[in-house]
């Protein structure tokens, strides 16, 4: 017996959010409840103008879903907010991420107690904004590495700063935050460096990147910095090498794998809706064999993903020492994390293109929202380690041989 669309199953097939405490589970209601209200009738929009929303800044902030960990959230539910924000619009899941998941993170894991007092709170209320700059226009990749931009130590009249001389790009909020998440090479050690860096300081250049067609609300720049005088106050001093930054990354990593599963619910809504819909030779195009095979292989896939993120989230809520295990390692390893990434994204890849097979022509413009999943995919797919590096990670751990030269 068929029902109608609105007693049709959740893409949640199988029921993960049951896992979830009714505290998560209300406070998850809460998030759709505005997602709906302030997002989802603009979001569309806002892609298409590439103009960022700073104005519901404030409003997300009373949301009270920064900083997870000192509420007592599980990992679960701090992957599915990850996923449900991006559900509804990948852009400002990003921004979310990139601020909360990376620099409000690192001024809890990595600030002195001075440097939280001066700027924590202000961060978590969403009062101030921040970034992460670590690529750079010649090293992605191979940016740990490789890093080009410099740190120098100058001792003067005025006490202990850093100069700080090269260029970082593809940086998320870059355009408007008042501070970066910066990493440099110590012109001296060669080891790398991070600053809080206050992004108005004299010789600091912010420049939008135009022209994307991926995550066009996401406000990306191109950042150069000349002979930009820092003080020691905003060096990160538990920083001593980019080895530090391992736990930061792998929680990113994993929030961004969230992202994938969230593309890909956002991507089943619009086709099995879209499909129910849209009539051709006299009845919905959901009757044919054709459709529901291309729409269970996407349930398919988003549910797949879904588990495997379940599973790491377990992994996570089972660490000991907010993320380490016996020797230091930790828990899940990168590996473990980089398996999740590559995998949920190709997913995600067939997802998103089945989806738009499904619109036809109404596939490929923004008014109908899926050319805004599938094009938003591509980023996806590749920030936070490329599809390639992930699966190389994983291919070192599992073998014992490095292809990463």
């Amino acid at each position: 017996m068929s029902k109608s669309h609105g007693e049709l199953p959740d893409a949640d097939f199988y029921d993960f959010e049951a896992l979830l405490s009714p505290a998560e589970k209300a406070k998850l209601a809460q998030l759709r409840e505005f997602l709906a209200a302030e997002v989802v009738p603009h979001a569309v929009g806002w892609w298409n103008d590439a103009q960022f929303p700073a104005h519901i800044l404030p409003k997300i902030a009373a949301l009270d879903l920064a900083a997870p960990d000192r509420r007592s959230y599980s990992h679960l539910f701090t992957g599915l907010v990850v996923a449900e924000m991006t559900r509804v619009d990948t852009s400002l899941a990003t921004f979310f991420l990139v601020h909360h998941d990376l620099f409000v993170q690192a001024l809890i894991d990595f600030g002195s107690a001075e440097q939280q007092e001066r700027m924590l709170a202000d961060a978590v209320a969403l009062r101030s904004t921040g970034a992460f700059a670590l690529t750079e226009p010649d090293h992605g990749s191979d940016v740990a590495g490789g890093m080009a931009t410099t740190a120098r130590r100058v001792m003067d009249d005025g006490g202990t700063h850093w100069v700080l001389n090269g260029a970082k790009r593809w940086i998320g909020n870059g355009t408007f935050c008042q501070r970066m998440l910066l990493w440099a090479k110590d012109a001296e050690t060669g080891q790398v460096r991070g600053f809080f860096l206050d992004a108005n300081l004299p010789g600091v250049s912010r420049v939008k990147i135009e022209n994307k067609i991926a995550l066009r609300t996401v406000q990306n720049a191109d950042i150069t910095l000349t002979d930009v005088r820092v003080p020691e106050a905003d060096r990160i001093t538990s920083v001593n090498s980019f080895e530090d930054t391992n736990k930061l990354l792998l929680g990113s990593r994993i929030s961004v794998a969230w992202q994938a599963v969230g593309q890909q619910l956002a991507a089943f809504d619009i086709a099995r809706a879209y499909a129910i819909k849209r009539q051709q030779f006299g009845r919905p195009i959901a009757s044919f064999q054709l459709i529901q095979s291309q729409l269970v292989t996407m349930l398919g896939n988003a549910t797949s993903s879904l588990a495997m993120m379940v599973r790491i989230a377990g992994l996570q809520d089972a660490s000991v020492d907010g993320g380490a295990v016996s020797g230091g390692q930790l828990r899940p390893s990168m590996a473990q994390v980089a398996l999740a990434k590559a995998h949920t994204t190709a997913a995600m890849r067939e997802t998103v293109a089945l989806g738009r097979s499904i619109l036809g022509g109404n596939g490929i413009v923004s008014d109908y929202g899926m050319a805004k999943v599938f094009a938003d995919a591509e980023a996806i797919y590749t920030y936070e380690g490329s599809h390639e590096i992930n699966t190389l990670i994983t291919g070192r751990a599992i073998t014992g041989i490095s292809a990463i030269v």
